[in-house]
């Protein structure tokens, strides 16, 4: 019996050992570990990059430019892909890596039909069912689920995140749009950066026209007005707070016919 005793006490001290020896991570018997989990934020400074290489201070893409470095490009997009955001990053990390994602992603689709006068010119060549914008188009993966650039604007930034000022980073490929920074977003910088594409937006009289009679809006605020009247807002508020020409609530309002031509130099 003492022998017997000896001999479990033995086995009981070597399992508990060997437990103790596996990785937090190991996987136990019938529980696999999740594949592809981002423990940490994305670094964006090879699109920072890129950016920087094939973007002009007026937002206006060389996308010959991204063709030839597109070995780079596409690796970027496969980091992308394979680290979808966690809730253990925060906010900032988060809409960070959307944006870019969408911007980046944009690019991709225009480079997949390039050359294109417009945008818009992919949708009359899409040849899948009930799909008839370039938006719509499920072309990328994240996270391994497939996914369009409509799905990154509203089913996750506008939906999750509640703040109107992606519609001053979020790049559709076209003149009317706002300027394509020649940096990439990042959280550290992402509040200075939407304040400074909003300025840039609301000053750029290509975009906006804001006299103290009338205004001449850029179709975002009609086609998303929901969004710039929310918590308490209004129109003329949000313009107001980046336009050097202010408006009040009475201030007769129109808006521009959206120029869909290609943002290429």
């Amino acid at each position: 019996m003492k022998k017997n005793a000896f001999v479990l006490l033995a086995i009981s001290a070597a399992v508990a050992a060997a437990s103790s020896a596996a990785p937090a991570n190991a996987a136990r018997p019938g529980h696999a570990v999740a594949a592809g989990t981002a423990t940490a934020a994305v670094d964006h400074s090879a699109f920072d990059k890129l950016l920087k290489k094939h973007v002009n201070d007026k937002g206006l893409v060389d996308y010959k430019g991204f063709k030839a470095d597109e070995k780079t490009f596409n690796q970027y997009l496969d980091l992308l892909s394979k680290n979808k955001p966690s809730s253990s990053w925060c906010k900032q990390e988060q809409m960070a890596y959307w944006i870019n994602a969408y911007n980046a992603y944009t690019i991709r689709l225009i480079l997949d039909h390039y050359p294109v006068e417009s945008i818009k010119d992919i949708g009359s060549k899409i040849k899948i069912p009930f799909v008839t914008t370039p938006w719509a188009i499920k072309f990328f993966s994240i996270g391994g689920e497939k996914m369009s650039l409509d799905n990154i604007e509203h089913g996750t930034l506008r939906k999750k995140y509640d703040d109107p000022r992606i519609h001053f980073a979020l790049v559709c490929a076209s003149m009317s749009c706002p300027r394509l920074r020649n940096e990439a977003y990042t959280a550290a910088k992402l509040d200075s950066q939407l304040d400074d594409q909003g300025r840039d937006f609301l000053n750029n009289p290509a975009k906006n026209k804001i006299g103290k009679g009338s205004a001449q809006l850029s179709k975002y605020f009609d086609w998303y007005k929901g969004d710039w009247t929310k918590n308490g807002q209004s129109v003329a508020k949000w313009v107001n707070k980046y336009s050097t020409t202010k408006m009040d609530e009475k201030t007769p309002v129109s808006y521009l016919d959206y120029n869909w031509k290609l943002n290429q130099q």
